[in-house]
């Protein structure tokens, strides 16, 4: 358990809630905004209006994210609902993941820009399928931070046993998919939390129902959270979006101005690097690094900047910049885990665009290794893919794509899968 509690200020935190229906989420969620003043007064005053005529005597706090009406009349949450708030130190987005299996894909959506994911458990079930479902989603999609929040110890006489029985039980199930600390890489880890979101004990208050938890508080754990990008060293990334070519000018010195523009995806540059341009492999050094009009010694990650070449070579856009010292080598042939979005199942006999950063390729289904049944988390022999299935997949390539392994890097260890006649987003993938 991290017992760090240096805040980060003014750095931005995205993190995802999920558990199983009726753990809480919403209600954890309600509580945080509600405890750090971040609710505004219209709000409120609406919630309560609901929560009276509902015959309730305190506000239903999970009126606040359950935004779809849908969602009110049933009493679950089906779309992500995005949350945003701040406690003066850092800045926050939420993201309220739908618990039902059918509603995979949501989750993945949500967890794939996540830092940290809150788990709830319910204290009077325990360890539940959706639990283990969750987790395996969380860590397929590289979350780093997971915080498993045992909710509603008050219905459990806030009980430590019961606390640390969930515990032990959840650790065994973590050592058996690689998401242990044992397992996993540096930075990440797991904390654990017993709570209650609807009496708002250890979620931004102690309170004095638990004396015999001395770790932090929820609020404590979110504020200590690295930032991304922050906790290890990660190779230059810049895919190019755009070559700026300024042709109608009267500024002569503009005639020979040749900028490539895009988001620094990973790592950091400045001028004077050794850089690779792939998948042509040209090298040259930076000249120049732009923002706006601004000009920089140095970008990293997240920036969006005009990198200027000291040589003139033939870059467009989906070409990767990289520094030469830490280029890979492109690939025609990728293994990926696949999270199917699309109601259509997946053909093999069909090709699709896998767009990877700014760079697309027609790609054909190689082989289907296995599918992954998220409840039991069984690797089953499948030949096809149905909306919100998962699958172990290697596709033919048309044209070849500077890649990382989805662990090492987000950004580049990342596609989408396109349906070329209608267009649509099918899929979404993480390379292995």
């Amino acid at each position: 358990m991290s017992n760090v509690t240096t805040p980060h200020h003014d750095s931005l935190l995205r993190f995802m809630t999920c558990g199983s229906v009726d753990d809480g989420k919403s209600t954890l969620i309600g509580r945080l905004l509600f405890d750090t003043k971040t609710i505004l007064a219209d709000t409120l005053t609406q919630m309560t209006r609901t929560s009276e005529k509902r015959g309730l005597t305190a506000v239903d706090l999970s009126l606040l994210t359950d935004g779809l009406q849908a969602e009110r009349e049933q009493g679950i949450t089906i779309d992500v609902a995005y949350r945003y708030f701040s406690t003066g130190t850092r800045k926050y987005i939420i993201a309220d993941a739908p618990g039902h299996e059918q509603y995979t894909r949501n989750m993945v959506t949500a967890a794939s820009t996540a830092h940290l994911a809150i788990i709830l458990i319910d204290a009077r079930k325990g360890v539940l399928t959706q639990t283990r479902r969750h987790s395996y989603l969380a860590h397929l999609v590289g979350i780093p931070h997971i915080v498993v929040a045992v909710n509603k110890m008050d219905l459990v006489d806030y009980d430590e046993a019961t606390y640390n029985k969930i515990c032990a039980d959840y650790l065994a199930f973590a050592h058996e998919i690689g998401l242990a600390q044992t397992k996993v890489a540096a930075g990440h880890d797991i904390s654990f939390i017993p709570m209650s979101a609807l009496n708002g004990d250890m979620l931004v208050d102690r309170l004095d129902n638990m004396p015999w938890y001395t770790g932090n508080t929820m609020i404590d754990i979110l504020e200590a959270t690295p930032p991304a990008h922050t906790e290890h060293a990660e190779p230059f990334r810049f895919p190019v979006q755009f070559v700026c070519r300024p042709h109608a000018s009267d500024n002569h010195d503009l005639h020979d101005f040749r900028g490539f523009m895009g988001r620094i995806e990973s790592g950091e540059i400045a001028v004077g690097d050794a850089v690779t341009v792939l998948p042509n492999g040209y090298q040259s050094k930076v000249k120049a690094i732009q923002l706006g009009d601004a000009q920089l010694a140095s970008a990293s990650t997240e920036q969006s900047v005009t990198l200027l070449l000291e040589d003139e070579i033939d870059t467009s856009r989906g070409d990767m910049i990289v520094k030469t010292a830490e280029a890979n080598e492109p690939v025609k042939q990728i293994d990926a885990f696949v999270c199917w979005l699309s109601e259509t199942p997946m053909s093999t006999a069909r090709t699709y665009v896998i767009r990877h950063t700014t760079r697309e390729s027609k790609a054909k289904v190689n082989t289907i290794d296995y599918k992954v049944d998220v409840n039991t988390l069984e690797q089953l022999a499948s030949t096809d893919l149905k909306m919100n299935d998962i699958a172990r997949i290697n596709f033919k390539l048309a044209q070849p794509l500077m890649i990382d392994s989805y662990a090492a890097n987000r950004a580049t260890g990342a596609f989408i899968i396109i349906d070329e006649s209608s267009n649509n987003t099918v899929g979404a993938g993480m390379i292995v």
